[in-house]
C-alpha cells in the first residue's frame, strides 16, 4: 500500500517535476570522467578536454529536458543550441543524448505551428552543418543527410505518438458521450414507465369523477383511488431518484424502495387498472423461473405500458393480459378489442413502445405492437429468461 500511495502521489506531480530526474541523470552522467568524449561525434574533429565551458554546455543540453512536455519548442531550441556548441567545441558529451529526447518530445507534445517548427528546424540543421564543417569536422554530405534523416525519423515517431494519443482521447470521448446518451435514454425510459401509467390512471379516474357528483359513495371511492395512485406514483419516483442518487446502495437511501418491478407485481398492476374503470382479463400460465432476473422486470414493463395505452386510447374496451412462463422464456400478450373511447386530456409521445422494443431486444427477445384485423391492438413480447441478470 505504501508503494501504491507513493506511485499515486508521483503521478499527481507536475510534469516538470516528473521529467526533472531524467534531466539530472543526463547531466550527472556527463560529469563522469569515464564518459568524457563518449557522446555523439560529427565528423573527425578531435575531442576537447572537459573544461569550465563544458559545464555550461551540459547545463544547456540537459536541464531543458525537464520542460520537454510543458514547453517542447523551448526545450528543443535550447537543447539544439547546446548540442551545436558541444559539436563545434568538440566535447562530444553524453549530454548530446538529450537532442533525440527533445526532438521526440517536440513531435509528441507540440500542439501549434508544427510545420513552422519543421521548416525552421531544417534550416537550423543546414546552419549547424555549415558551422560544424567550418570548425573542422570534414563530414561528407551523405553523412549529414543520414544524420538529418535519423532526426526526421525521431520527429516522425513523436508525431505518431501524438496522433495515437489524440485518437485514443477521441475514442474515449466518443465512448463517454455514448455512455451519457445511453444513460439519458435509460433515465427517460424509466421516468416514462414510472410516471405514465400512474398519471394516466389518475387522469381517467378524475375525468370519471365529474359524473359521480350525484353518487357520493362512488365519488369518494374514485377520489380515494386517485389518492392511492398518486401515492404509488410518488413512491415509484422516489425509488427512481434513489437510484440516481450517488449514495444509492450505501444504506443512506430508503431501503423499502430498492426492489425493481417484476412479473410478481402484475396482480397489483392489473387491479390498479381495473380500479381506473378499465375491464381487464388476466391469465398467468406457469411459474417464473428462479433465475428469470431482469426478464421479469421487462415483462412487467410490457404489461404496464400496454395497459397504459389501453387507458389512453381505448378506455373501457375489453382488455386481455396473458403472461406465459415456458422453460427459459416469458411470453407476454396484451390486447384489446378497440371498442372503448379515447381518454380525454391524455397525450402520448410514442416513446413507450420504442423503449419496450429496446428493453426486449437487449435481452435477445422479440417485440411487436400491431393493430388487430378486427379492431383493437395487440402487444406481444417474447423475453428470454434463463440466466438473465
Amino acid at each position: 500500500m505504501g508503494a501504491g500511495r507513493i506511485a499515486e502521489a508521483w503521478r499527481r506531480c507536475d510534469v516538470v517535476v516528473r521529467d526533472l530526474p531524467l534531466a539530472l541523470a543526463l547531466a550527472a552522467s556527463s560529469f563522469v570522467p569515464a564518459f568524457h568524449g563518449k557522446g555523439t561525434q560529427i565528423g573527425e574533429m578531435a575531442t576537447r578536454p572537459f573544461d569550465a565551458l563544458a559545464v555550461l554546455v551540459v547545463v544547456l543540453e540537459c536541464l531543458p529536458v525537464a520542460v520537454r512536455r510543458r514547453w517542447p519548442a523551448l526545450c528543443l531550441v535550447l537543447v539544439s543550441l547546446g548540442f551545436t556548441f558541444d559539436q563545434v567545441r568538440g566535447y562530444h558529451l553524453v549530454a548530446g543524448t538529450a537532442l533525440p529526447i527533445a526532438l521526440l518530445s517536440a513531435g509528441a507534445h507540440l500542439e501549434f505551428r508544427r510545420r513552422t517548427v519543421m521548416l525552421v528546424g531544417s534550416a537550423a540543421f543546414v546552419a549547424f552543418a555549415f558551422a560544424v564543417n567550418r570548425a573542422g569536422a570534414n563530414e561528407r554530405v551523405d553523412e549529414y543527410v543520414t544524420f538529418y534523416l535519423a532526426l526526421a525519423l525521431i520527429w516522425g515517431v513523436g508525431s505518431w505518438l501524438r496522433s495515437t494519443r489524440a485518437a485514443e482521447a477521441e475514442r474515449r470521448l466518443r465512448v463517454a458521450e455514448a455512455t451519457r446518451t445511453a444513460e439519458r435514454t435509460r433515465i427517460a425510459r424509466e421516468l416514462h414507465d414510472v410516471v405514465t401509467h400512474h398519471v394516466t390512471a389518475m387522469v381517467v379516474q378524475a375525468e370519471a369523477a365529474r359524473y359521480l357528483v350525484a353518487a357520493p359513495d362512488r365519488l369518494d371511492e374514485t377520489l380515494t383511488t386517485v389518492t392511492d395512485t398518486g401515492r404509488r406514483a410518488i413512491a415509484d419516483l422516489r425509488h427512481l431518484l434513489d437510484l440516481l442518487n450517488p449514495d444509492h446502495g450505501t444504506g443512506t437511501g430508503d431501503g423499502g424502495l430498492g426492489r425493481a418491478p417484476s412479473a410478481g407485481d402484475l396482480d397489483a398492476l392489473v387491479e390498479q387498472t381495473r380500479r381506473a374503470g378499465q375491464p381487464v382479463e388476466f391469465t398467468r400460465v406457469g411459474e417464473a423461473a428462479v433465475a428469470a432476473g431482469s426478464a421479469e422486470s421487462v415483462a412487467f414493463r410490457v404489461v404496464q405500458e400496454a395497459l397504459t395505452n389501453v387507458l389512453k386510447y381505448a378506455h373501457g374496451s375489453r382488455a386481455e393480459v396473458e403472461v406465459r412462463y415456458a422453460g427459459r422464456e416469458i411470453t407476454v400478450e396484451v390486447g384489446n378489442d378497440g371498442s372503448g373511447s379515447r381518454a380525454a386530456a391524455v397525450g402520448g409521445s410514442g416513446r413507450g413502445l420504442a423503449g419496450l422494443s429496446e428493453r426486449v431486444a437487449a435481452l435477445g427477445g422479440e417485440f411487436s405492437a400491431d393493430p388487430r384485423p378486427g379492431g383493437g391492438f395487440l402487444v406481444r413480447a417474447r423475453i428470454p429468461s434463463g440466466g438473465a441478470s
